[in-house]
């Protein structure tokens, strides 16, 4: 029988070295909360079929939600760092930059998660009759009046 093809080590030095997370959003005094929900909520309004949006932290440390099922918004920030850190993998593996958006459809809907800043994720949950394309196409204006409330805010250390 034919030796199966083994994957080798990668030569030494071509890693990049660790990236060290910013300090977390999560639970910070300063954030602009009640401007914050307005963004979300309407991201909620003009896209009929989402259930909810996750503002979360890479660090995938909860900021804020306004989900509006069951959904753990804890869990769902979570698996957002968990998408965006996969992302960023792919990104860097293939030489294309760094990550913007993911999107994972299931039997029942969807969980799409865009970059806000180096700090923060959007997470948005939706129906499966979510009209995707137009959710791409509004998600990232929402998210980039997002990073420009969350910036200038100093984050607190733990």
């Amino acid at each position: 029988m034919d030796d199966l093809p083994r994957r080798t080590p990668a030569a030494a030095g071509t890693l990049p070295p660790a990236r060290r997370l910013p300090p977390s959003l999560a639970g910070n005094p300063t954030l602009p909360y009640p401007a914050i929900g307005q963004e979300l909520s309407e991201l909620r309004l003009q896209i009929p079929g989402v259930h909810g949006c996750v503002l979360g932290g890479v660090d995938g440390l909860l900021i804020t939600h306004n989900l509006q099922n069951d959904a753990n918004p804890d869990d769902l920030a979570a698996l957002a760092a968990t998408m965006f850190g996969l992302g960023r993998q792919v990104g860097f593996r293939l030489g294309q930059g760094d990550f913007q958006q993911s999107t994972v459809r299931n039997e029942n809907g969807y969980l799409s998660v865009y970059a806000v800043s180096r700090q923060a994720l959007l997470a948005v949950v939706g129906t499966d009759s979510i009209n995707v394309a137009r959710l791409h196409l509004h998600a990232p204006t929402t998210a980039a009046r997002l990073a420009d409330l969350l910036d200038g805010v100093t984050p607190t250390m733990p």
